[in-house]
């Protein structure tokens, strides 16, 4: 997954009014509409709501203005201003059906909060998309794709007049995102290899994945995650790996920082730390931690400062 390049803008106009918004490493993209209906695409973590704030605030969109929201899915990097921005607003918010029934309903373990102690609170959400669904924002129609694998509730967003595709957590340039069997079945990796293999038929000339940059290669990207895919159905030992990894970072960039002597113990009071090593690693808490922390130390995906650990550079 790549990160900022220094001659791309943070913020493209990729329709008239339409605007991309490039986040962080693992804090999700955005997109807006600032037409009426104002539509807002995904609102990052609640942690980094001030930040959320002064980016709408560069297009001229103040939270208490928007309309609409759209969630790819109801994980915490997508949904976590989704209450702040509702409440100001008062306004609508739609996302796949099977999301819509975990919020609606309060499960907090199919939205993965719970289980990796997730920061994000519960909305209301109005509206369920299904597959097929054309989505109106301003002028524009959006097909939208029931994309699983990665979440139960993922979807994406297509515009065939432009070829473009919002493609959220589906695929990104040179990754996947992280795979999470406990949570979604041991259908998970099916899901994706079914997912990215439909998204294989559309003409695209552009993507803005969920999180990294727009890129314009997409059937490279594709077969750069079927081909990942497909190594993890081979070896579950490097789909845990993927997965540990990407958690141990995303769990200091929800918490900014965590002192390097309570590191291990902190991912042991989490329900995934331990499950997962039992699950890919027979329980080698010690070794697995060890193991992985020095690769992402050694990448400079995680950096000491002193005595603390912060989230570093994409792995």
């Amino acid at each position: 997954m790549e990160g900022m390049v220094a001659d791309e803008p943070r913020i493209q106009e990729i329709l008239e009014d339409f605007f991309f918004i490039q986040r962080g490493y693992l804090n999700a993209n955005h997109f807006v509409y600032r037409g009426k209906p104002t539509v807002l695409i995904d609102t990052g973590y609640v942690g980094d709501l001030q930040e959320t704030k002064e980016l709408l605030g560069s297009l001229g969109v103040a939270f208490s203005q928007v309309d609409c929201i759209v969630n790819t899915h109801c994980h915490c990097d997508h949904v976590g201003a989704n209450r702040v921005i509702q409440q100001e607003s008062g306004c609508d918010i739609a996302l796949h059906y099977i999301g819509q029934h975990f919020i609606n309903t309060r499960d907090d373990w199919a939205t993965w909060w719970r289980y990796y102690q997730q920061d994000a609170e519960f909305f209301h959400a109005g509206r369920g998309l299904k597959d097929g669904d054309l989505f109106s924002i301003g002028p524009y129609e959006l097909q939208v794709l029931y994309t699983p694998g990665h979440s139960a509730d993922g979807l994406a967003l297509y515009h065939p007049e432009e070829q473009l595709l919002l493609s959220s957590d589906i695929l990104w340039e040179n990754d996947v995102a992280a795979i999470t069997e406990r949570v979604e079945g041991s259908r998970a990796l099916f899901s994706l290899q079914e997912s990215l293999e439909r998204l294989q038929d559309l003409e695209v000339r552009r993507v803005y994945p969920g999180h990294g940059r727009p890129f314009s290669d997409f059937q490279s990207a594709v077969q750069k995650a079927l081909a990942k895919t497909g190594r993890y159905l081979k070896d579950k030992g490097k789909l845990g790996r993927d997965q540990i990894r990407k958690l141990m970072v995303y769990t200091l960039l929800m918490r900014k920082q965590i002192p390097d002597y309570r590191f291990f113990q902190d991912l042991m009071d989490t329900p995934w730390f331990p499950e997962s090593v039992d699950f890919y690693f027979r329980g080698e808490y010690r070794k697995t931690y060890r193991e992985n922390l020095e690769e992402l130390l050694n990448k400079k995906a995680i950096l000491r400062k002193g005595r603390f650990f912060h989230p570093g550079v994409p792995p």
